[in-house]
């Protein structure tokens, strides 16, 4: 029987190419899930490489975008973005619930000047 042309009769894969199609089946795996057209942060730029205008960075090709929107840096920007609107909403919040007008008036006690300022007829000098 001929083994040298059968599906698979090559022998074992080398590290390079299983790596290659690992990376490849993790690349289809997450560009069913997540659609990078519906994505508002990535942007694909003239020259052919992703870019996530929410973190400022570029990336070579979709897994690395991918990589990255999973990644710590990313995340915590979503987090910072998430916890300063959270207190943007709760500020609006207070600020409806405040609507009194605040009486502003002189304590007894504190010091405080007049300044006028005056000419004199004679010499018509400026003073203070």
């Amino acid at each position: 029987m001929d083994f040298q042309h059968r599906a698979g009769g090559d022998g074992v894969a080398s590290g390079s190419e299983s790596n290659r199609d690992r990376r490849e089946r993790l690349r289809q795996l997450a560009l069913e899930t997540i659609n990078l057209a519906k994505n508002p942060y990535s942007m694909r730029n003239c020259i052919g490489t992703y870019e996530c205008k929410f973190c400022l960075t570029s990336h070579n090709n979709e897994g690395s975008y991918l990589a990255h929107t999973q990644g710590k840096k990313h995340q915590s920007n979503l987090a910072r973005r998430a916890a300063r609107e959270n207190q943007q909403s709760s500020d609006i919040v207070q600020s409806i619930k405040r609507h009194y007008e605040v009486r502003k008036f002189i304590k007894i006690g504190r010091p405080s000047y007049n300044v006028t300022k005056q000419r004199d007829p004679d010499t018509k000098q400026q003073s203070l």
